[in-house]
């Protein structure tokens, strides 16, 4: 049985994260519904199939370098999490987000991604 936290953990390192495709697959068969509803700024998705081609195309767009790394706390509660990151070179992220999560039945139901508006120049 996951926890919410071992959820958040899942969604961010092993499928985010995670640049070997077979073993990307196998954490998103294990960390979410089959019916997972996506939401992040560009689009909201529903499925585990279309969770997976978003992963891949942020991955495969990134240079190999970038990271995803987990910045402040963690917010959990029985039902959801909040995890804030960073993405990007080790260091100088390129952006920063959060990813919150509602949990159903040991898995991720629901993921939203909310961007960090850009510094101020």
């Amino acid at each position: 049985m996951a926890t919410v936290s071992e959820l958040l953990t899942a969604n961010l390192h092993d499928v985010f994260g995670n640049r070997d495709p077979a073993s990307r697959r196998a954490a998103i068969e294990r960390t979410y519904s089959s019916d997972v509803t996506f939401t992040d700024p560009e689009a909201t998705v529903v499925g585990r199939d279309a969770l997976e081609q978003k992963a891949a195309e942020l991955l495969d767009g990134a240079p190999g370098a970038f990271q995803f790394v987990e910045e402040g706390r963690r917010y959990v509660s029985a039902t959801h999490g909040a995890l804030a990151w960073g993405f990007g070179p080790v260091g100088a992220p390129v952006v920063r987000g959060v990813d919150v999560i509602e949990v159903r039945d040991d898995v991720i139901v629901a993921l939203t991604t909310v961007l960090a508006e850009p510094d101020p120049a």
